[in-house]
C-alpha cells in the first residue's frame, strides 16, 4: 500500500512538473467551466450557481493569499472587507437612500474604500506578528460586522438592504446566474493575471523575504512598514472588489452574510490548496467550497466527512495540493538535498 501511494505521489509530481501536461490539464478544465452555463443537463442552473460562487471564493483567496500567503501577516478578519465592498454597492446602488449608481462606476469605489480600511488596520497593527495581530484583526472583523448590525439608519440593521440594482452592460441587465458566472469568471481571470504579476515583481520578492525572515528582511533595506500597509490594501481591494460582486449577485445583503466563518473558509482554502500559490487557490477553492454540495447526498454525515478528508489532508500533505517552490522545499527539504559525495579513498588505503 505503501509503494503504491509513493508511486502515486511520484506520478502526481511528474505530471505537476510537465508544461505540457500541465497546461493541457488546463486547457481541460477552462473548457469544461466555459461551457457548463450552455451544456443541457438535469442540474444545470445548481451547478452554475455551485460554481459561480467557488468563483467568488477564489476572488476572495487570491486577495488573502497576497496578505498571508505572500507577506506572512496572519488576517482573520479579511470578511471585514468584503463587507465593506457589498454594503458600498448595497447603499450607493438601491432604495436605501435612493441613489442607483451604476455598477461600473462603484466598483473602483467599493475596491478603494476596502484598500483604505486595510490601510487603517495596517497602521495600528504595524509592530503586532503572529498570534497577536490574527486576534486584532479577528477583531476588526467582529466590529465592521456588529457595526453594520447596529448602525440602524445606515444599514438598515439586521433587517439588511434589499432591492440592490443589478449590473447594466451594454444595455444587457445582467440577473440572471448565467450572467454573473460569466462575468465572476472574467473577474477571476483579471484578478489571477494581477497578483501573479505582483508575485513576480519587486513588490512580491520583498513581500516573500519578509514572510521568510522580518528582521533580516529589515536589514537588507526592505522598507517593511511600507509592505505591510501594501500587502493590507491590496488584499482589501481584492476583497472589497468580491464584495460588491456578491452584493450585485445576490440583490440583497444581511449582516449574518459576513460572519467569521467567511474568514476561516478563505483562510482554510489558502492552507489545503498551498499556501503562496495561485493554482493552489483555485484548488483550494473548489475543494473547499464545491467539495460540500458533491457530499450533500451524504446530509447527514457531510461534515463528518468533509473534516475527515481535511484531517487527512493536513496530515499526508501539509504543503497543501499545488505549494509554491519554496514552500515545498520548506517542507520537504530531504528530498531536493543532493546526496553527500563519496570519500575518496587516500593512497595507503588503496
Amino acid at each position: 500500500m505503501k509503494k503504491r501511494l509513493s508511486t502515486l505521489k511520484r506520478k502526481y509530481q511528474e505530471i505537476l512538473s510537465n508544461p505540457i501536461a500541465r497546461w493541457t490539464l488546463i486547457g481541460l478544465v477552462m473548457a469544461l467551466i466555459l461551457i457548463i452555463p450552455i451544456l443541457n443537463f438535469q442540474q444545470r442552473a445548481y451547478w452554475v450557481r455551485v460554481i459561480g460562487y467557488t468563483g467568488l471564493y477564489i476572488i476572495l483567496g487570491l486577495g488573502l493569499n497576497v496578505v498571508v500567503g505572500l507577506a506572512g501577516l496572519l488576517d482573520l478578519g479579511y470578511v471585514a472587507f468584503y463587507a465593506i465592498g457589498a454594503y458600498t454597492y448595497a447603499l450607493l446602488a438601491s432604495g436605501h437612500f435612493d441613489l442607483h449608481f451604476s455598477f461600473w462606476l462603484i466598483l473602483p469605489i467599493a475596491a478603494f474604500l476596502a484598500g483604505f480600511a486595510g490601510i487603517l488596520l495596517g497602521i495600528p497593527v504595524l509592530r503586532m506578528r503572529g498570534d497577536y495581530l490574527a486576534i486584532v484583526t479577528l477583531g476588526f472583523g467582529e466590529i465592521i460586522r456588529m457595526l453594520v448590525t447596529n448602525l440602524t439608519d445606515l444599514t438598515n440593521g439586521s433587517q439588511g438592504l434589499i432591492g440592490i440594482d443589478s449590473p447594466y452592460l451594454f444595455g444587457l441587465e445582467l440577473k440572471t446566474s448565467t450572467h454573473f458566472y460569466y462575468m465572476i469568471l472574467i473577474f477571476v481571470i483579471l484578478v489571477v493575471f494581477f497578483t501573479l504579476r505582483l508575485d513576480h515583481s519587486r513588490i512580491g520578492r520583498s513581500w516573500i523575504a519578509m514572510r521568510e525572515d522580518e528582521d533580516a528582511a529589515q536589514m537588507v533595506g526592505v522598507n517593511t512598514t511600507r509592505y505591510k500597509l501594501l500587502a493590507f490594501a491590496v488584499g482589501a481591494l481584492i476583497g472589497g472588489l468580491g464584495g460588491a460582486i456578491f452584493a450585485a449577485w445576490q440583490g440583497s445583503i444581511f449582516p449574518d452574510n459576513f460572519n467569521l466563518m467567511v474568514s476561516i473558509n478563505v483562510l482554510c482554502l489558502i492552507i489545503i490548496g498551498g499556501m503562496g500559490s495561485i493554482p493552489g487557490v483555485v484548488i483550494g477553492s473548489f475543494a473547499l467550497i464545491t467539495l460540500p454540495d458533491i457530499l450533500r447526498e451524504f446530509s447527514d454525515y457531510r461534515l463528518l466527512l468533509f473534516g475527515f478528508l481535511l484531517v487527512v489532508m493536513m496530515i499526508a500533505r501539509p504543503e497543501g495540493f499545488i505549494p509554491s517552490q519554496r514552500r515545498r522545499l520548506e517542507l520537504h527539504a530531504e528530498e531536493f538535498a543532493l546526496p553527500a559525495p563519496a570519500d575518496n579513498p587516500t593512497e595507503s588505503e588503496t
